[in-house]
């Protein structure tokens, strides 16, 4: 895996983790999921790369 693509991963993931927690302290159910799917899809991007990885 790229670090390029490591970062622009983890950059979503604590993108995420800010909005989902943004949304907690608002009362904003529907950011705080938002989030939540940021992160999941920050941790499938990842998860597939380093399939990728295997491979190579």
């Amino acid at each position: 895996m790229s670090a390029l693509d490591k970062a622009k991963n983890k950059v979503e993931d604590l993108g995420g983790n800010a909005k989902e927690a943004a949304g907690k302290a608002t009362g904003d159910k529907e950011t705080e999921n938002e989030g939540k799917v940021d992160q999941v899809k920050a941790n499938l991007k990842d998860a597939g790369e380093k399939v990728k990885d295997v491979f190579k």
